[in-house]
């Protein structure tokens, strides 16, 4: 295999920004991170996604470390009170039997503990596929025409989301994430399976999944942004290996470089979002992906 351009620390920056934006707005970031380059003439960059292994994907790996990080500074309070409830639960445990680890209905469940497990639950299928066909799909969709047209219909998914919910009723009763049931939350997790495909937002159908399961905007997206976080790390810190491994060399300062970046845009992004979703709803982000996702297409024919 030939040697590759050394990844550029402007290249870094960018990409790490992308990422960091583009993972928590429903846009998808895997589909940006294979059609920017493309678009801005990154061939170090477009030569190395079409590999199985190569320096590319070590460094996606630092970003995604990144970007989780930049969740976790946010949502810092929210993961003190869900492990609070864990050892709470832990404690009950003992004195109940282990049952109470799973009677997730039961009123004397610790509330925290019971969304900490919803958020295991839902990232159970996401992580077994992945496990299994991420690689495969990266690497056997990770061009930008694929990307383009997934990217679409994205947009697609997103409009077609927002015009089901209207479907339920103004004033349909909305459900909350207290009273998740452990089958809602495995839909929802199952959902993001779609994001193995470049150019499908992780949070973009997860939070579609979330109004179709009658839950606000609000609600679907911090479900969405904290179920996030761990598929984020873990994916990253399993990888990790290839960034100290060979397919790091000339990169890692870089990678550095453009995690920093990634986690700042991820913080930013996720504190804008969390806001936005009080009051709007998906319909920018789906016509966002229709009109670039239609241009890309027809650049890239």
């Amino acid at each position: 295999m030939g040697v590759l351009s050394p990844l550029t620390y402007v290249q870094a920056v960018i990409m790490g920004l992308l990422q960091g934006v583009t993972e928590l707005f429903p846009i998808s970031s895997l589909g940006h991170s294979v059609l920017v380059p493309s678009l801005f003439g990154w061939h170090n960059l477009v030569a190395a996604q079409s590999q199985p292994r190569s320096f590319f994907l070590a460094f996606i790996v630092g970003l995604h470390v990144g970007t989780a990080a930049g969740l976790l500074v946010y949502y810092r309070a929210t993961w003190f009170e869900l492990a609070r409830g864990l050892g709470d639960q832990l404690r009950r445990a003992r004195e109940r039997g282990p049952r109470a680890l799973w009677r997730l209905d039961d009123a004397t469940t610790n509330p925290e503990y019971r969304l900490l497990a919803l958020l295991v639950l839902a990232s159970v299928p996401v992580g077994l596929v992945g496990l299994v066909f991420e690689k495969k799909f990266r690497v056997l969709f990770a061009k930008p025409l694929d990307a383009a047209i997934f990217l679409t219909l994205n947009g697609v998914i997103l409009l077609i989301g927002e015009w089901l919910r209207r479907g339920q009723g103004r004033h349909a009763r909305r459900r909350t994430l207290a009273t998740m049931r452990p089958l809602g939350a495995v839909v929802i997790g199952s959902s993001q399976i779609l994001a193995l495909f470049a150019g499908i937002s992780r949070s973009g159908v997860s939070m579609v999944a979330g109004l179709l399961g009658r839950y606000s905007h609000e609600e679907s997206a911090r479900f969405s942004f904290l179920l996030a976080t761990p598929i984020i790390l873990a994916a990253g810190v399993l990888k990790l290996p290839d960034l100290f491994g060979p397919l790091g060399h000339g990169v890692r300062a870089q990678t550095l470089v453009g995690a920093l970046f990634a986690a700042i845009a991820a913080y930013v992004s996720v504190r804008f979002l969390v806001r936005y979703f009080t009051t709007k709803t998906l319909t920018p982000f789906g016509l966002y992906c229709l009109g670039v996702g239609a241009f890309c297409v027809a650049h890239f024919a």
